[in-house]
C-alpha cells in the first residue's frame, strides 16, 4: 500500500539534487579555469608582427583630413549688373598688376553716367539761380526796409506838428491820437520788414548749403559710378595665378556676383576638419603635422570655425613652411593634431593588438614563448603606443598582431 511521502524529506531530497548540481558546475568551471591557465597553442613566427618596448618621446595625435589653399586668394566681383562680353584670360594664368583679364559690357552703365553728369550740371545752375534770385529777394526787402524808414520819419514829423497844432487849436485830440497810432503801425511794419531781411539771410545759406551738399553728393555718386566703368574691364589688382574665371560668355551677371579669383601660389595654408567629438580638445595653438605624400610637415592652428555642420569641426592651419615644394593648391592631406606630449616614457610600436582600450592584454615573448600581460595604455598616434605597466621593460619583444583569436590563452608556443 503507497503511503504520502512527508514534505520535509521531500525538500530534504529536491535540495540534494541541487547541491549535486551545483558540486558538478563548479567542478566543470575549475576545470576550464585550470585549463585556459595550462593551455598551450602552437602560433608561427612568421604569420605575426612583432615589436619592441623603447624608451622615448610619444604624441597623442588627432586624426583629420585637411585641404591645402593658397594663402592668400582675391575675388574680384561684377561691379554693376551687366553681361560678360569677352574673355582675355583663362584660368592658371600668370598676371602682373595691372593685367587685363575679362572685359564687361559697359554700355548701360555709360548710360546711367552720362545721365547722372547732366543731373549734376542741372544742379550747378540751379545753384546759381537760386543765388540770383535771393540776392534779388534781398535787394528788394533792403529797398522796402529803407522805405518803410523814411515813411517812418515823414510819420514822427507829423505827429510832431499835430501835437504843436493841439496846442493852439489847430487840431484836435483825435487827430493827434490817430497820428500816434499811424506811427506806431509803421514801426511795427518796419519791425516786420527786419524780421524778414533776416530770415531771409539765413534760410539763403540754409538753402544754398543743402544744394551744394545735394552736388557734393551727387558728384560723388559719379565717382563711384565712373569708378565702377573702369571696372567693367577687369584687371588683375596684384601679382599671381588666375585660379578661376567664368567663363559664360554673354551671361548676365547680377553687382556683387564673382567674377575672377586670383590666388597667390608661392604661399599656402591648410583647411582642415575633423569630427565634433573632439570639439573640446581642438584648441587654436595646438602643433599639427601635416602628411603630403611621404612628407611631414609641422603646422599650428590658428583658427577655428564656430559652426558645426555634418557633425564635423572645421579649423585653418598655418604652416612652418608655406612655400614647400611639396604643396599643391586644391591637394587633400591627411592633418594629425597634436593634443599631448610625453617624454621619456615606455611605449610599443602600434599594431591591431592595441584596441583602443585604456586596460588590455598583449603577449610578451620570451624565448620561444609568448606570455599574455595586463597593461595599461596612455598616449597613441600611427605609430606608437605609451605602456603604462610595471612588468615590461624596455627591451622586452610583444606581438603587435591582432590576437583577439588567442584572448582566451595564457601561454603560445611560438614555432
Amino acid at each position: 500500500m503507497d503511503r504520502e511521502i512527508p514534505t520535509l524529506e521531500q525538500n530534504k531530497n529536491q535540495m540534494g539534487q541541487w547541491l549535486k548540481y551545483l558540486v558538478i558546475i563548479a567542478a566543470i568551471a575549475g576545470a576550464f579555469y585550470m585549463l585556459r591557465s595550462f593551455l598551450k597553442t602552437e602560433i608561427k613566427e612568421d604569420d605575426f608582427r612583432f615589436g619592441q618596448i623603447t624608451r622615448g618621446d610619444i604624441e597623442n595625435k588627432i586624426t583629420a583630413t585637411g585641404l591645402v589653399l593658397p594663402s592668400f586668394e582675391q575675388q574680384i566681383n561684377a561691379p554693376v549688373a551687366t553681361e560678360i562680353k569677352e574673355m582675355v584670360l583663362t584660368s592658371g594664368a600668370e598676371v602682373q598688376p595691372g593685367d587685363l583679364i575679362l572685359k564687361l559690357d559697359e554700355e548701360y552703365v555709360r548710360l546711367q553716367y552720362d545721365a547722372l553728369k547732366d543731373q549734376l550740371e542741372l544742379r550747378k545752375n540751379n545753384i546759381t539761380k537760386l543765388k540770383l534770385e535771393y540776392d534779388k529777394n534781398l535787394q528788394d526787402l533792403d529797398y522796402q526796409d529803407q522805405i518803410k524808414a523814411l515813411q517812418l520819419s515823414s510819420l514822427e514829423a507829423n505827429l510832431s506838428d499835430l501835437k504843436k497844432l493841439n496846442k493852439i487849436g489847430g487840431a484836435t485830440q483825435e487827430e493827434v491820437e490817430q497820428g500816434e497810432l499811424n506811427l506806431q503801425i509803421a514801426k511795427l511794419e518796419k519791425k516786420q520788414l527786419e524780421n524778414e531781411l533776416n530770415f531771409k539771410k539765413e534760410s539763403i545759406t540754409s538753402d544754398r548749403r543743402n544744394l551744394e551738399l545735394e552736388v557734393l553728393i551727387q558728384e560723388k555718386s559719379m565717382r563711384e559710378l565712373g569708378r565702377k566703368l573702369k571696372e567693367t574691364s577687369v584687371k588683375a589688382p596684384r601679382a599671381g595665378v588666375v585660379t578661376w574665371i567664368n567663363e559664360n560668355i554673354g551671361q548676365k551677371v547680377n553687382e556683387g556676383e564673382p567674377l575672377v579669383r586670383i590666388a597667390n601660389l608661392e604661399s599656402f595654408r591648410v583647411e582642415a576638419s575633423c569630427s565634433d567629438r573632439y570639439a573640446n580638445i581642438v584648441k587654436v595653438g595646438l602643433s599639427v603635422d601635416v602628411r603630403i605624400n611621404k612628407t611631414n610637415l609641422k603646422g599650428t592652428i590658428t583658427s577655428i570655425l564656430p559652426a558645426v555642420e555634418n557633425n564635423t569641426i572645421e579649423f585653418v592651419v598655418a604652416l612652418n613652411q608655406t612655400s614647400h615644394k611639396e604643396l599643391r593648391p586644391n591637394m587633400r592631406v591627411e592633418v594629425f593634431i597634436i593634443s599631448g606630449k610625453k617624454e621619456n616614457v615606455l611605449r610599443a610600436q602600434n599594431g591591431p593588438a592595441f584596441t583602443g582600450a585604456k586596460q588590455q592584454g598583449i603577449f610578451v615573448v620570451n624565448g620561444e614563448q609568448a606570455k599574455r600581460a595586463e597593461v595599461q595604455v596612455g598616449l597613441s598616434n600611427s605609430a606608437y603606443v605609451e605602456i603604462i605597466t610595471n612588468e615590461l621593460q624596455e627591451g622586452d619583444r610583444i606581438i603587435v598582431s591582432d590576437m583577439k583569436d588567442y584572448d582566451h590563452l595564457e601561454t603560445i608556443e611560438i614555432k
